[in-house]
């Protein structure tokens, strides 16, 4: 399958898919995808395995500069950038690597930004229940940085809120203050 994608790619853009440094392309492909998508193997239930109910911890939790690389479903070009979560527990707290690998498994399909956003933030309200949520990503686009309109110093960001967050904005103020860089 890959290799006849390759070849019919190759001859498209005019060059020898059979050239010594393209042998191996389409298996390295293959490996590459295989890695690059590999958030549809899980689930948010196996994500959040590590929380802890007896801690009456109710005060806003911050977990900041959540690195991430995704695809753009539009181009499959990746697009990278930071996610910021804030939270309110509500009997449930999360450990603090769980966000990195939530985060990992929707960044790792093909994606939109808003849509990863959007994810993100419904998976942390359907498994922990706060009493709110809000997260903001902010991300560089490859499909509009190396073609098309070609800005490169462009960024995209997106914003879900969710519970007290959306309800008070000195909640809201007080997680934008935290994430300040």
């Amino acid at each position: 399958m890959y290799e006849d994608f390759f070849e019919k790619l190759c001859k498209e853009i005019g060059e020898n898919p059979s050239r010594e440094g393209l042998l191996k392309t389409p298996q390295r492909l293959r490996d590459s995808y295989l890695e690059l998508f590999s958030g549809y193997k899980k689930n948010s239930k196996e994500v959040f395995h590590s929380t802890f109910c007896e801690i009456p911890y109710n005060e806003m939790i911050v977990i900041k500069n959540i690195e991430f690389y995704s695809m753009c479903e539009h181009h499959l070009l990746p697009f990278f950038g930071k996610i910021n979560i804030g939270y309110i527990p509500n009997k449930k707290i999360a450990g603090i690597s769980d966000f990195a690998k939530l985060v990992e498994m929707y960044a790792r399909r093909l994606q939109t930004q808003e849509n990863l956003t959007f994810e993100i933030i419904q998976s942390l309200m359907d498994e922990l229940s706060p009493k709110g949520a809000m997260l903001v990503c902010e991300a560089t686009h490859l499909c509009m940085a190396m073609r098309g309109v070609e800005k490169k110093s462009s960024s995209l960001l997106t914003s879900a809120v969710r519970g007290v967050f959306k309800e008070s904005s000195k909640t809201r103020s007080e997680f934008l203050e935290h994430i300040k860089s």
